[in-house]
Protein backbone atom coordinates (compact mmCIF):
# COMPACT_ATOMS: atom_id res chain seq x y z
CA UNK A 1 0.00 0.00 0.00
CA UNK A 2 1.03 3.18 -1.51
CA UNK A 3 1.09 6.58 1.09
CA UNK A 4 -1.51 7.94 -0.78
CA UNK A 5 -3.55 4.90 -0.29
CA UNK A 6 -2.81 5.15 3.61
CA UNK A 7 -3.78 8.63 3.93
CA UNK A 8 -7.26 7.63 2.13
CA UNK A 9 -7.31 4.77 4.02
CA UNK A 10 -6.88 6.63 7.51
CA UNK A 11 -9.38 9.55 6.39
CA UNK A 12 -12.27 6.80 4.84
CA UNK A 13 -12.01 5.08 8.93
CA UNK A 14 -11.79 8.19 10.47
CA UNK A 15 -14.96 9.11 8.62
CA UNK A 16 -16.70 6.33 9.27
CA UNK A 17 -16.16 5.95 12.81
CA UNK A 18 -17.22 9.62 13.15
CA UNK A 19 -20.23 8.70 11.36
CA UNK A 20 -21.09 5.47 13.16
CA UNK A 21 -20.19 7.05 16.38
CA UNK A 22 -22.76 10.16 15.54
CA UNK A 23 -25.73 7.52 14.55
CA UNK A 24 -24.95 5.65 17.84
CA UNK A 25 -25.50 9.17 20.49
CA UNK A 26 -28.61 10.00 18.52
CA UNK A 27 -30.47 6.77 18.09
CA UNK A 28 -29.35 4.95 21.35
CA UNK A 29 -28.42 7.60 23.44
CA UNK A 30 -25.04 6.41 24.19
CA UNK A 31 -21.19 7.46 23.84
CA UNK A 32 -19.83 3.84 24.63
CA UNK A 33 -18.31 3.56 21.09
CA UNK A 34 -16.36 6.31 21.72
CA UNK A 35 -14.17 3.84 23.47
CA UNK A 36 -13.54 1.95 20.54
CA UNK A 37 -10.34 3.19 19.25
CA UNK A 38 -9.05 2.81 22.42
CA UNK A 39 -10.02 -0.76 22.92
CA UNK A 40 -8.32 -1.02 19.12
CA UNK A 41 -5.30 0.19 20.11
CA UNK A 42 -5.35 -1.78 23.45
CA UNK A 43 -5.66 -4.45 21.03
CA UNK A 44 -3.02 -4.48 19.04
CA UNK A 45 -0.49 -3.42 22.15
CA UNK A 46 -0.84 -6.63 23.72
CA UNK A 47 0.10 -8.47 20.99
CA UNK A 48 3.63 -6.32 20.02
CA UNK A 49 4.02 -5.05 23.80
CA UNK A 50 1.93 -7.39 26.36
CA UNK A 51 4.40 -5.60 29.37
CA UNK A 52 4.12 -2.40 28.48
CA UNK A 53 0.25 -2.76 28.18
CA UNK A 54 0.54 -4.76 31.64
CA UNK A 55 2.57 -1.94 33.60
CA UNK A 56 0.02 0.99 32.44
CA UNK A 57 -2.95 -1.17 33.38
CA UNK A 58 -1.18 -0.42 36.75
CA UNK A 59 -1.09 2.62 36.55
CA UNK A 60 -4.88 3.25 35.79
CA UNK A 61 -6.23 0.86 38.68
CA UNK A 62 -6.15 3.61 41.09
CA UNK A 63 -8.28 5.65 38.93
CA UNK A 64 -10.83 2.93 37.64
CA UNK A 65 -14.70 3.55 38.29
CA UNK A 66 -17.26 0.80 38.17
CA UNK A 67 -19.61 0.49 35.34
CA UNK A 68 -22.54 0.95 37.48
CA UNK A 69 -21.61 4.50 37.94
CA UNK A 70 -22.58 5.52 35.03
CA UNK A 71 -25.34 2.79 34.46
CA UNK A 72 -26.99 2.22 38.06
CA UNK A 73 -29.85 0.00 36.99
CA UNK A 74 -27.13 -2.98 35.19
CA UNK A 75 -27.65 -6.38 36.62
CA UNK A 76 -23.97 -6.61 36.89
CA UNK A 77 -20.63 -4.62 37.26
CA UNK A 78 -16.99 -4.50 36.09
CA UNK A 79 -13.96 -1.61 36.65
CA UNK A 80 -13.23 0.28 33.81
CA UNK A 81 -11.06 0.47 31.95
CA UNK A 82 -9.00 -2.06 33.92
CA UNK A 83 -10.62 -4.96 33.99
CA UNK A 84 -11.81 -5.62 29.92
CA UNK A 85 -7.57 -5.11 29.95
CA UNK A 86 -7.11 -7.72 32.51
CA UNK A 87 -9.08 -10.14 30.81
CA UNK A 88 -7.80 -9.41 27.00
CA UNK A 89 -3.76 -10.04 28.87
CA UNK A 90 -5.31 -13.23 30.65
CA UNK A 91 -6.84 -14.58 27.83
CA UNK A 92 -4.05 -14.17 25.25
CA UNK A 93 -1.40 -15.20 27.59
CA UNK A 94 -3.06 -18.57 28.43
CA UNK A 95 -3.52 -19.17 24.67
CA UNK A 96 -0.15 -17.86 24.06
CA UNK A 97 0.96 -21.07 26.57
CA UNK A 98 -1.24 -23.59 24.80
CA UNK A 99 0.84 -22.63 21.87
CA UNK A 100 4.61 -22.56 23.35
CA UNK A 101 4.72 -23.48 26.50
CA UNK A 102 7.75 -21.91 27.40
CA UNK A 103 6.90 -20.52 30.65
CA UNK A 104 9.78 -20.41 33.33
CA UNK A 105 9.20 -23.87 35.20
CA UNK A 106 11.08 -22.27 38.22
CA UNK A 107 7.79 -19.92 38.54
CA UNK A 108 5.16 -22.79 37.80
CA UNK A 109 7.59 -25.26 40.88
CA UNK A 110 8.03 -22.37 42.94
CA UNK A 111 5.81 -23.10 46.43
CA UNK A 112 3.77 -20.15 46.80
CA UNK A 113 2.94 -20.77 42.72
CA UNK A 114 2.19 -24.64 44.16
CA UNK A 115 -0.15 -23.09 46.72
CA UNK A 116 -1.61 -20.78 44.39
CA UNK A 117 -2.70 -23.63 42.38
CA UNK A 118 -4.05 -25.87 44.99
CA UNK A 119 -6.25 -22.73 45.91
CA UNK A 120 -7.44 -22.24 42.71
CA UNK A 121 -8.20 -25.92 41.88
CA UNK A 122 -10.54 -25.91 45.35
CA UNK A 123 -11.68 -22.90 44.30
CA UNK A 124 -12.89 -24.69 40.87
CA UNK A 125 -13.99 -27.77 43.08
CA UNK A 126 -16.47 -25.98 44.60
CA UNK A 127 -17.94 -23.69 41.99
CA UNK A 128 -18.94 -27.28 40.55
CA UNK A 129 -20.54 -28.01 43.96
CA UNK A 130 -22.04 -24.07 44.64
CA UNK A 131 -25.15 -23.28 45.91
CA UNK A 132 -25.59 -20.76 42.96
CA UNK A 133 -22.91 -21.78 40.12
CA UNK A 134 -23.30 -18.69 38.06
CA UNK A 135 -22.29 -16.31 40.55
CA UNK A 136 -19.60 -18.61 41.63
CA UNK A 137 -17.77 -19.09 38.27
CA UNK A 138 -18.01 -15.47 37.61
CA UNK A 139 -16.53 -15.12 40.77
CA UNK A 140 -13.60 -17.68 40.09
CA UNK A 141 -13.30 -16.41 36.50
CA UNK A 142 -12.67 -13.19 37.55
CA UNK A 143 -9.69 -14.10 40.64
CA UNK A 144 -8.21 -15.13 37.58
CA UNK A 145 -7.59 -12.48 35.68
CA UNK A 146 -6.18 -10.93 38.66
CA UNK A 147 -3.58 -13.85 39.24
CA UNK A 148 -2.43 -14.75 36.52
CA UNK A 149 -1.42 -11.03 35.28
CA UNK A 150 -0.08 -9.83 37.99
CA UNK A 151 1.02 -12.65 39.89
CA UNK A 152 2.21 -14.51 36.84
CA UNK A 153 3.18 -12.64 34.07
CA UNK A 154 4.56 -10.05 36.30
CA UNK A 155 7.08 -12.65 37.62
CA UNK A 156 8.87 -12.19 34.15
CA UNK A 157 8.21 -8.67 33.92
CA UNK A 158 10.12 -8.17 37.10
CA UNK A 159 13.22 -9.86 35.86
CA UNK A 160 14.27 -6.90 34.98
CA UNK A 161 14.91 -5.40 38.74
CA UNK A 162 13.90 -1.76 37.28
CA UNK A 163 10.39 -2.52 36.54
CA UNK A 164 10.11 -3.42 40.34
CA UNK A 165 9.95 -0.12 41.54
CA UNK A 166 8.22 1.21 38.20
CA UNK A 167 5.34 -1.08 39.52
CA UNK A 168 5.58 0.42 42.77
CA UNK A 169 5.07 4.20 41.32
CA UNK A 170 2.58 3.13 38.91
CA UNK A 171 0.65 2.85 41.47
CA UNK A 172 1.96 5.34 43.69
CA UNK A 173 1.46 8.64 41.15
CA UNK A 174 -2.67 8.39 40.55
CA UNK A 175 -2.96 7.43 43.93
CA UNK A 176 -1.83 10.91 45.10
CA UNK A 177 -4.36 12.29 42.61
CA UNK A 178 -6.79 10.30 44.05
CA UNK A 179 -5.83 11.12 47.79
CA UNK A 180 -5.83 15.30 46.64
CA UNK A 181 -9.27 14.67 45.18
CA UNK A 182 -10.23 12.67 48.24
CA UNK A 183 -8.92 15.50 50.07
CA UNK A 184 -10.53 18.31 48.30
CA UNK A 185 -13.62 16.99 48.57
CA UNK A 186 -13.52 16.09 52.25
CA UNK A 187 -12.24 19.53 53.08
CA UNK A 188 -15.51 21.64 53.15
CA UNK A 189 -17.07 18.84 55.47
CA UNK A 190 -14.44 19.34 57.87
CA UNK A 191 -13.01 16.30 57.23
CA UNK A 192 -15.25 14.38 59.70
CA UNK A 193 -15.75 11.24 60.19
CA UNK A 194 -18.77 10.35 58.45
CA UNK A 195 -17.96 11.47 55.57
CA UNK A 196 -14.85 10.07 55.00
CA UNK A 197 -16.32 6.95 55.25
CA UNK A 198 -17.46 7.82 51.49
CA UNK A 199 -15.94 10.95 50.06
CA UNK A 200 -13.02 8.56 48.27
CA UNK A 201 -16.04 7.43 45.72
CA UNK A 202 -16.17 6.25 42.94
CA UNK A 203 -12.37 5.68 42.87
CA UNK A 204 -12.82 3.74 46.02
CA UNK A 205 -15.99 1.85 47.29
CA UNK A 206 -15.30 3.17 50.82
CA UNK A 207 -12.90 4.13 53.33
CA UNK A 208 -11.76 0.64 54.52
CA UNK A 209 -10.38 -0.02 50.75
CA UNK A 210 -9.55 3.10 50.48
CA UNK A 211 -7.38 2.54 53.66
CA UNK A 212 -6.07 -0.47 53.51
CA UNK A 213 -4.07 0.63 50.11
CA UNK A 214 -2.85 3.70 51.91
CA UNK A 215 -1.34 1.05 54.68
CA UNK A 216 -0.02 -1.45 51.96
CA UNK A 217 2.31 1.19 50.39
CA UNK A 218 3.58 3.02 53.55
CA UNK A 219 6.05 0.63 53.79
CA UNK A 220 7.07 1.29 50.18
CA UNK A 221 7.51 4.80 50.74
CA UNK A 222 9.29 4.16 54.20
CA UNK A 223 11.63 1.90 51.83
CA UNK A 224 12.20 4.68 49.27
CA UNK A 225 13.19 7.09 51.60
CA UNK A 226 15.72 5.15 53.16
CA UNK A 227 17.57 3.64 50.36
CA UNK A 228 20.66 5.73 50.56
CA UNK A 229 21.37 3.35 46.75
CA UNK A 230 18.32 5.80 44.93
CA UNK A 231 18.78 9.31 44.37
CA UNK A 232 18.58 12.39 46.75
CA UNK A 233 15.65 14.12 45.02
CA UNK A 234 13.91 10.99 44.64
CA UNK A 235 14.59 9.82 48.48
CA UNK A 236 12.98 13.98 48.84
CA UNK A 237 10.20 13.37 46.82
CA UNK A 238 9.54 9.50 48.80
CA UNK A 239 9.26 11.95 51.69
CA UNK A 240 6.94 14.23 50.42
CA UNK A 241 4.85 11.55 49.05
CA UNK A 242 4.59 9.55 52.48
CA UNK A 243 3.69 12.52 54.49
CA UNK A 244 0.59 13.02 52.03
CA UNK A 245 -0.20 9.40 52.68
CA UNK A 246 0.33 9.14 56.30
CA UNK A 247 -2.21 12.52 56.37
CA UNK A 248 -4.69 10.66 53.88
CA UNK A 249 -4.44 7.72 56.40
CA UNK A 250 -5.61 9.58 59.47
CA UNK A 251 -8.09 11.36 57.52
CA UNK A 252 -9.63 8.14 56.13
CA UNK A 253 -10.78 7.18 59.77
CA UNK A 254 -9.35 3.60 59.09
CA UNK A 255 -8.93 1.61 62.15
CA UNK A 256 -7.70 -1.84 60.41
CA UNK A 257 -5.69 -0.01 58.58
CA UNK A 258 -3.94 2.16 61.38
CA UNK A 259 -3.69 -1.27 63.64
CA UNK A 260 -2.15 -3.21 60.25
CA UNK A 261 0.92 -0.95 60.15
CA UNK A 262 1.61 -1.67 64.03
CA UNK A 263 1.64 -5.28 62.54
CA UNK A 264 4.26 -4.16 59.65
CA UNK A 265 6.18 -2.53 62.40
CA UNK A 266 6.45 -5.21 64.04
CA UNK A 267 7.94 -7.71 61.45
CA UNK A 268 10.46 -5.07 60.23
CA UNK A 269 11.57 -5.38 63.92
CA UNK A 270 11.61 -9.32 63.32
CA UNK A 271 13.41 -9.13 60.33
CA UNK A 272 15.84 -5.82 61.06
CA UNK A 273 16.90 -7.86 64.66
CA UNK A 274 16.96 -10.98 63.25
CA UNK A 275 14.58 -12.73 65.63
CA UNK A 276 14.86 -16.06 65.52
CA UNK A 277 11.25 -17.64 64.16
CA UNK A 278 10.81 -20.12 67.32
CA UNK A 279 10.73 -17.01 69.74
CA UNK A 280 8.12 -15.39 67.43
CA UNK A 281 6.09 -18.93 67.00
CA UNK A 282 6.01 -19.31 70.98
CA UNK A 283 5.26 -15.96 71.41
CA UNK A 284 2.57 -15.63 69.34
CA UNK A 285 1.18 -19.43 70.78
CA UNK A 286 1.35 -17.58 74.37
CA UNK A 287 -0.65 -15.00 73.11
CA UNK A 288 -3.59 -17.47 71.34
CA UNK A 289 -3.20 -19.34 74.70
CA UNK A 290 -3.75 -16.56 76.67
CA UNK A 291 -6.86 -15.03 74.47
CA UNK A 292 -8.80 -18.21 74.27
CA UNK A 293 -7.80 -18.88 78.05
CA UNK A 294 -9.38 -15.43 79.74
CA UNK A 295 -11.20 -14.27 76.68
CA UNK A 296 -14.42 -13.89 78.99
CA UNK A 297 -12.66 -11.37 80.92
CA UNK A 298 -11.32 -9.89 77.75
CA UNK A 299 -14.96 -9.61 76.25
CA UNK A 300 -16.29 -8.20 79.30
CA UNK A 301 -13.59 -5.60 79.71
CA UNK A 302 -13.98 -4.80 76.03
CA UNK A 303 -17.68 -4.40 76.40
CA UNK A 304 -16.88 -1.87 79.32
CA UNK A 305 -16.05 0.70 76.04
CA UNK A 306 -18.45 2.62 75.08
CA UNK A 307 -16.53 4.82 72.88
CA UNK A 308 -17.93 5.22 69.52
CA UNK A 309 -16.49 6.13 66.28
CA UNK A 310 -15.61 9.59 66.33
CA UNK A 311 -13.98 12.82 64.48
CA UNK A 312 -11.57 13.03 67.75
CA UNK A 313 -8.10 10.92 66.85
CA UNK A 314 -7.93 9.80 70.23
CA UNK A 315 -11.65 8.69 70.85
CA UNK A 316 -11.36 6.67 67.33
CA UNK A 317 -8.58 4.99 68.51
CA UNK A 318 -10.15 4.06 71.52
CA UNK A 319 -13.36 2.94 69.42
CA UNK A 320 -11.39 0.40 67.89
CA UNK A 321 -12.16 -2.07 70.88
CA UNK A 322 -15.55 -1.14 71.63
CA UNK A 323 -18.20 -4.30 70.97
CA UNK A 324 -20.33 -2.70 73.03
CA UNK A 325 -22.25 -0.14 71.33
CA UNK A 326 -19.89 0.45 67.99
CA UNK A 327 -22.17 -0.46 65.22
CA UNK A 328 -19.28 -0.93 62.47
CA UNK A 329 -17.34 -3.37 65.49
CA UNK A 330 -20.51 -5.21 66.13
CA UNK A 331 -21.75 -5.72 62.21
CA UNK A 332 -18.42 -7.13 62.10
CA UNK A 333 -19.05 -9.33 64.74
CA UNK A 334 -22.46 -10.06 62.94
CA UNK A 335 -20.79 -11.05 59.56
CA UNK A 336 -18.27 -13.23 61.76
CA UNK A 337 -20.77 -15.23 63.80
CA UNK A 338 -22.97 -15.72 60.20
CA UNK A 339 -19.99 -16.97 58.18
CA UNK A 340 -19.07 -19.69 61.17
CA UNK A 341 -22.35 -20.86 60.83
CA UNK A 342 -22.54 -21.03 57.50
CA UNK A 343 -19.74 -23.20 57.68
CA UNK A 344 -20.90 -25.53 59.92
CA UNK A 345 -24.05 -26.26 57.64
CA UNK A 346 -21.59 -27.27 54.91
CA UNK A 347 -17.76 -27.49 56.47
CA UNK A 348 -16.52 -29.39 53.27
CA UNK A 349 -17.14 -27.64 50.27
CA UNK A 350 -18.92 -24.52 51.34
CA UNK A 351 -21.79 -22.42 49.89
CA UNK A 352 -19.84 -21.52 46.41
CA UNK A 353 -17.37 -18.74 46.34
CA UNK A 354 -18.65 -15.01 45.83
CA UNK A 355 -22.28 -16.41 47.73
CA UNK A 356 -21.76 -15.32 51.08
CA UNK A 357 -23.51 -12.23 50.51
CA UNK A 358 -26.44 -13.35 48.47
CA UNK A 359 -26.58 -16.77 51.43
CA UNK A 360 -25.85 -15.52 55.06
CA UNK A 361 -29.30 -13.69 55.89
CA UNK A 362 -31.20 -16.32 57.41
CA UNK A 363 -28.04 -17.42 59.57
CA UNK A 364 -28.38 -13.47 61.59
CA UNK A 365 -29.62 -13.56 64.95
CA UNK A 366 -31.74 -11.03 65.82
CA UNK A 367 -29.88 -10.58 69.06
CA UNK A 368 -27.09 -9.58 66.85
CA UNK A 369 -28.56 -7.43 64.11
CA UNK A 370 -26.94 -3.29 64.76
CA UNK A 371 -29.03 -0.30 62.96
CA UNK A 372 -26.75 -0.68 60.14
CA UNK A 373 -27.18 -4.80 59.52
CA UNK A 374 -29.12 -5.41 56.07
CA UNK A 375 -30.93 -9.03 54.60
CA UNK A 376 -29.53 -7.65 50.98
CA UNK A 377 -25.68 -8.43 51.00
CA UNK A 378 -25.15 -4.55 50.13
CA UNK A 379 -22.71 -3.49 52.89
CA UNK A 380 -19.63 -5.92 52.07
CA UNK A 381 -19.34 -9.34 52.52
CA UNK A 382 -18.11 -11.31 55.42
CA UNK A 383 -15.68 -8.36 57.09
CA UNK A 384 -12.80 -11.15 56.71
CA UNK A 385 -10.65 -12.79 54.23
CA UNK A 386 -10.54 -15.77 56.11
CA UNK A 387 -13.57 -16.73 57.38
CA UNK A 388 -15.39 -15.77 54.15
CA UNK A 389 -13.38 -18.29 52.59
CA UNK A 390 -14.10 -20.68 55.08
CA UNK A 391 -18.19 -20.14 54.48
CA UNK A 392 -17.40 -19.89 50.76
CA UNK A 393 -15.44 -22.75 49.96
CA UNK A 394 -15.17 -25.11 53.48
CA UNK A 395 -12.05 -25.47 55.97
CA UNK A 396 -10.15 -26.64 52.89
CA UNK A 397 -10.54 -23.77 50.99
CA UNK A 398 -9.51 -21.03 53.91
CA UNK A 399 -6.51 -23.28 54.92
CA UNK A 400 -5.31 -23.40 51.11
CA UNK A 401 -5.50 -19.31 51.40
CA UNK A 402 -3.60 -19.32 54.69
CA UNK A 403 -1.17 -21.45 52.28
CA UNK A 404 -0.81 -19.05 50.04
CA UNK A 405 0.39 -16.64 52.58
CA UNK A 406 2.42 -18.62 55.02
CA UNK A 407 4.89 -19.17 51.84
CA UNK A 408 4.89 -15.82 50.37
CA UNK A 409 6.31 -14.87 54.25
CA UNK A 410 8.32 -17.60 54.28
CA UNK A 411 9.88 -16.84 51.02
CA UNK A 412 10.30 -13.02 51.95
CA UNK A 413 11.79 -13.99 55.11
CA UNK A 414 14.22 -16.00 53.48
CA UNK A 415 14.73 -13.44 50.33
CA UNK A 416 15.97 -10.91 53.26
CA UNK A 417 18.46 -13.25 54.95
CA UNK A 418 19.86 -14.35 51.68
CA UNK A 419 19.61 -10.70 49.56
CA UNK A 420 23.12 -9.81 49.30
CA UNK A 421 22.66 -5.94 48.61
CA UNK A 422 21.49 -3.49 50.50
CA UNK A 423 18.63 -2.74 47.48
CA UNK A 424 17.16 -6.01 47.78
CA UNK A 425 16.98 -6.03 51.53
CA UNK A 426 14.78 -3.03 51.48
CA UNK A 427 12.45 -4.03 48.82
CA UNK A 428 12.36 -7.25 50.15
CA UNK A 429 11.40 -5.76 53.70
CA UNK A 430 8.91 -2.89 52.15
CA UNK A 431 6.94 -5.25 50.14
CA UNK A 432 6.59 -7.80 53.08
CA UNK A 433 5.80 -5.17 55.46
CA UNK A 434 3.41 -4.04 52.71
CA UNK A 435 1.62 -7.53 52.45
CA UNK A 436 1.47 -7.78 56.22
CA UNK A 437 -1.17 -5.15 56.43
CA UNK A 438 -3.02 -6.33 54.22
CA UNK A 439 -2.75 -10.17 56.14
CA UNK A 440 -3.84 -8.11 59.11
CA UNK A 441 -6.72 -6.34 57.80
CA UNK A 442 -7.84 -9.59 56.37
CA UNK A 443 -8.97 -10.25 59.45
CA UNK A 444 -11.22 -7.15 59.30
CA UNK A 445 -12.12 -6.82 55.83
CA UNK A 446 -12.15 -8.46 52.67
CA UNK A 447 -11.16 -6.77 48.91
CA UNK A 448 -9.26 -9.48 46.76
CA UNK A 449 -12.49 -9.19 44.56
CA UNK A 450 -11.58 -5.81 43.48
CA UNK A 451 -8.81 -4.42 41.18
CA UNK A 452 -7.48 -1.44 43.10
CA UNK A 453 -6.54 -4.32 45.96
CA UNK A 454 -5.64 -7.50 43.90
CA UNK A 455 -3.34 -6.12 42.05
CA UNK A 456 -0.92 -5.04 44.48
CA UNK A 457 -1.57 -7.81 46.60
CA UNK A 458 -0.67 -10.25 43.29
CA UNK A 459 1.86 -8.02 42.09
CA UNK A 460 3.47 -8.04 45.81
CA UNK A 461 3.73 -11.61 45.69
CA UNK A 462 4.99 -11.60 42.58
CA UNK A 463 8.12 -9.51 43.49
CA UNK A 464 8.95 -11.56 46.25
CA UNK A 465 9.22 -14.84 44.11
CA UNK A 466 10.87 -13.52 41.30
CA UNK A 467 13.22 -11.95 43.99
CA UNK A 468 13.88 -15.41 45.39
CA UNK A 469 14.05 -17.29 41.32
CA UNK A 470 16.15 -14.40 39.80
CA UNK A 471 18.37 -12.73 41.89
CA UNK A 472 19.53 -14.84 44.74
CA UNK A 473 22.59 -16.53 44.51
CA UNK A 474 21.39 -20.01 45.51
CA UNK A 475 19.82 -20.08 41.78
CA UNK A 476 21.67 -20.94 38.76
CA UNK A 477 22.34 -17.20 37.56
CA UNK A 478 23.64 -14.46 39.45
CA UNK A 479 22.16 -11.00 39.66
CA UNK A 480 24.84 -9.61 37.38
CA UNK A 481 23.48 -12.08 34.03
CA UNK A 482 20.17 -11.61 35.41
CA UNK A 483 20.71 -8.02 34.51
CA UNK A 484 21.96 -8.46 31.52
CA UNK A 485 19.89 -10.91 30.36
CA UNK A 486 16.77 -8.24 31.18
CA UNK A 487 18.37 -5.61 29.75
CA UNK A 488 18.73 -7.58 26.26
CA UNK A 489 14.67 -8.45 26.55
Amino acid sequence: MTEKQKIYAFYVITALFIITNSVVIITKESFLFNFVPLLLIVFFALFFAMDKVLMFSVFLVPLSVPLQEFYPNLDFNIDLPTEPIFVGIMLLFLLKQIYDRNFDRRILRHPVSIAIFVYLTWGLITVLTSTMPLISLKYWIASLWFIVPFYFILTQVFRKKANINKFFWLYIIPFVIVIAITLIKHAPHYFSQHTANYIMSPFYNDHTSYGAMLAMFIPVLVGFVLNKELKGSLRVIAGGVLAFFIVGLLLSYTRAAWVSLVGALAVFVILKFKINYKIVVVTGLIVAVGFFGFQDRIFVSLEGNKQDSSTDLKEHIKSISNVATDASNLERINRWNCAIRMFEEKPVFGWGPGTYQFQYAPFQFSREKTIISTNAGDLGNAHSEYLGALAETGLVGMLSFIAVLIFIFITAVKNYMRANTYSLKLITASTICGLTTYFLHGFLNNFLDIDKVAVPFWGFAAIIVAIDVYYLKNNNEDNSQIENISEKE
